[in-house]
């Protein structure tokens, strides 16, 4: 992001799951939910490629909840439409707020929701991520996750947004995953549907590979559903080759997780959108399943696809490039060569000083969060609580490999009990087929996303 920031019934299917959804519940909206099969997303038994958008009218420079904001979700989903958009990403929403108006007229339109569960003040500290993982943290994000999970039109969830965007910050992707591991273990205690939780990276070279490889290796309780990542390198005049994009699906072909771009769309020179015929074509589909253009509204980034006054929308050239893109591109027929069986990968070894971690040893999750787990997180603060970096019990010890399948993580520095080891399914896979490992030449990017040298997953656009 520039300037940023169970019961479940596991169907297997050549050697992959399906994330399921779960019996109708109060606030399910009958819209078909994505699932994951293999390294792709489904609607059905057809496949899904997001082709989308990221929204958050007001930037950081006015944090607002659009999903909360009934009338101007509905005056938006009109542009949506006219666009031909299936998917929007919020990077930060109010969880003591009512969303059923927005998440049902969103429904009734097609669109799904890929939503980051952290706030500017409530999100993981990349300068001190030991303290600022912690109890007060996980309740907020349980909060977030217990209220979006019951829309059938909730695609995902991001644990953290740019966390990681240069080399000694890695030393937070345990963390990231610890999360990525709370949140799925929490959707399963609480007999949620399995939504689909993963990360998005920054747009770096560093260390992409190494974090991609990172939330795909380990026991099945700790790896992710999905991985995206922020990409900025196609700026047209440019191509498939130029941009590098060919590169990056060569090296990235043999993963075992959907991949998808959570940002793209540089505007170094003027935007014609050229990509969008490289991203839905098969060159790519084997590898990615789309992805969400930066960003809706024009805010102090000059990234904007319409300009927001009142109540009142106007488009702008980069609306009307994207729409000529998405009209003239289809989506490749049947499954676009998608990799059925999915697979984990070996974790990355370590490297400084690109790569500081080493081995998949995670921590536990904090012992006053457990309770979260068998008992409900219970209410939101919303954008009026007092923030959590600072806040709560930090976690005492190391996760036992495993452990995020049962009711809670064991600490072996502290008391509480445990599931044993296991590797039975998760979210998104239940039959790991043999661990394989893949390999990325660097590939230059021409843009690299400003960050707050501080806060990384809560942080929001400019």
């Amino acid at each position: 992001m520039k300037a940023s920031f169970t019961t479940l019934a596991t169907a297997l299917s050549l050697g992959a799951t399906l994330v399921q959804a779960a019996p109708a519940e109060k606030r399910d909206n009958k819209v078909t939910p994505i699932t994951v099969k293999g390294n792709a997303f489904f609607k059905g038994d057809d496949r899904f490629y997001m082709r989308g958008v990221d929204y958050q009218p007001g930037g950081s420079s006015k944090l607002a909840d659009p999903i909360a904001d009934a009338d101007g979700c509905k005056r938006d989903i009109k542009k949506f439409t006219e666009l031909g958009l299936n998917t929007i990403r919020v990077y930060s929403v109010d969880n003591s707020a009512d969303h059923d108006e927005c998440m049902d007229a969103l429904a009734e339109a097609g669109i799904y929701l890929v939503l980051d569960v952290n706030t500017p003040k409530y999100s993981l500290n990349r300068k001190d991520p030991e303290i600022s993982y912690n109890d007060v943290y996980l309740q907020y994000i349980f909060a977030t996750v217990d209220k979006f999970a019951r829309y059938s039109n909730t695609l995902a969830f991001f644990s953290g947004n740019e966390v990681i965007n240069d080399g000694p910050s890695s030393k937070a992707a345990p963390y990231v995953k610890a999360v990525t591991r709370d949140l799925r273990s929490y959707l399963k205690s609480q007999d949620l549907r399995q939504v689909p939780v993963g990360y998005s990276a920054a747009d770096i070279n560093t260390n992409r590979l190494e974090m991609a490889e990172y939330m795909n290796c380990g026991t099945d309780d700790e790896r992710s559903d999905f991985f995206a990542f922020n990409d900025y390198s196609w700026c047209d005049p440019s191509s498939f080759t130029t941009s590098g994009w060919d590169q990056k699906v060569k090296n990235f072909t043999g993963y075992g997780l959907p991949l998808f771009l959570s940002e793209y769309g540089c505007n170094t020179n003027t935007r014609k959108f050229q990509e969008v015929e490289a991203l839905y074509s098969t060159k790519m589909t084997g590898v990615y399943s789309g992805g969400l253009v930066y960003e809706y509204s024009e805010e102090d980034s000059n990234y904007g696809l319409v300009k927001i006054s009142d109540d009142s929308v106007k488009t702008l050239k980069d609306y009307d490039a994207l729409k000529e893109a998405f009209d003239k591109t289809a989506n490749p027929k049947g499954d676009g060569g998608y990799n059925s069986t999915g697979g984990s990968n070996p974790c990355p070894k370590k490297n400084a000083p690109n790569w500081a971690v080493s081995g998949d040893s995670l921590p536990a999750i904090p012992e006053p969060a457990k309770k979260y787990l068998k008992n409900g997180a219970g209410k939101g603060d919303g954008f009026k609580g007092d923030g959590s970096q600072n806040a709560g019990t930090k976690s005492t010890g190391t996760a036992t490999a495993g452990s995020g399948e049962g009711v809670a993580a064991t600490s072996t520095a502290g008391s509480g009990s445990s599931g044993g080891a296991s590797t039975s399914s998760g979210a998104a896979i239940a039959v790991r087929p043999a661990t394989f490992g893949f390999s990325m030449a660097p590939v230059a990017v021409s843009l690299v996303t400003a960050m707050s040298t501080l806060v990384g997953a809560g942080m929001i656009l400019l």
